[in-house]
């Protein structure tokens, strides 16, 4: 029941004033405008949505993680895509504009990785730059066990990696106390609090007005938690082991981090990951922010991102 209090009401413990404003920002995307111009692909287990912007071989996949979904990415697609880039920016099963379909291993790591892989040879892209965050690092760690030769570089924001360093805000059992959590955060009060809370804890400072957060809160009222369950009823409390593999990976690799999450803190992990993927200084970057660095740190993000390919 504990847990269950924390998650319902532990998100009170903050200010609720309303969001800054509710004024459009200059050229700012909203979610309406996203959604439709996300494409589909139906998968074995349901449909997934993605973006799919740029005409170039050159090809940048950036995978979204918990809870969020593509839309944590809607301003470093222009700027990448204005650099000569094909960006592709899917919703996974489970979040976004994706189906939720019923089940619980369908959500595992192993299946979000064959959905993926799947997406991208529908597409017919055999090789691309990798960009995940937050939990779309294991989805990536089981594709590359699968398919290593798949990705051409590999772009780490604030994943998942290592137990070192993992710090998920919640964790539950499976059963009645997860399922209840579930649908409070369909449920419109709880979700917002819910969302005020997760961005004061993964941000520096929360500047992000309403229609930002209607694209975050959109697929939560519209109950896309089955994804979430698994998530926190299983992986929170086995996190897969892909120390083996890690080690065996010959992908160029970098590192961009907001050296200020509580989530994933990256200084117990710091060195042995710098080993493990042989990473040079050079392309480890600490920048100060917190969890969500594709809201906080954008531009600095692509800059990095772009000189690392370059």
């Amino acid at each position: 029941m504990r847990l269950l209090l924390i998650a319902l009401c532990g998100f009170a413990l903050f200010s609720c004033k309303p969001y800054q404003s509710t004024i459009l920002r200059e050229g700012q995307t909203t979610y309406d405008s996203f959604r439709k111009e996300q494409k589909t692909f139906t998968s074995s287990d349901g449909t997934i949505a993605y973006i799919d912007r740029g005409n170039s071989k050159k090809v940048i996949l950036l995978l979204h993680g918990v809870p969020t979904s593509g839309w944590l990415y809607r301003k470093m697609i222009d700027p990448l895509v204005a650099q000569g880039y094909r960006v592709i920016v899917p919703d996974m099963l489970g979040y976004g504009s994706s189906d939720n379909p019923k089940g619980y291993e369908i959500y595992s790591e192993e299946n979000h990785a064959k959905r993926l892989l799947a997406l991208m040879e529908s597409l017919n892209i055999d090789s691309w730059t990798h960009v995940m965050h937050d939990a779309g690092g294991l989805w990536t760690w089981e594709l590359l066990k699968k398919n290593p030769s798949k990705v051409a570089r590999l772009v780490l924001l604030n994943t998942i990696i290592y137990e070192e360093g993992f710090e998920p805000p919640v964790r539950f059992k499976k059963g009645f106390i997860a399922r209840t959590a579930m649908w409070s955060y369909r449920n419109g009060i709880t979700t917002n609090m819910m969302l005020k809370n997760l961005f004061k804890s993964g941000m520096m400072e929360n500047n992000l007005n309403k229609e930002d957060i209607t694209g975050y809160k959109t697929p939560l009222r519209n109950g896309k938690t089955r994804g979430m369950y698994y998530f926190f009823t299983q992986t929170c409390n086995d996190l897969p082991d892909y120390s083996d593999m890690i080690k065996e990976l010959d992908i160029p690799t970098a590192v961009i981090w907001g050296g200020d999450d509580s989530f994933l803190l990256i200084e117990p992990q710091k060195e042995r990951l710098k080993k493990e993927l042989k990473i040079n200084d050079e392309n480890f970057h600490i920048i100060e922010a917190k969890h969500f660095i594709q809201e906080e740190k954008p531009e600095d993000v692509v800059k990095l991102i772009l000189d690392f390919l370059k």
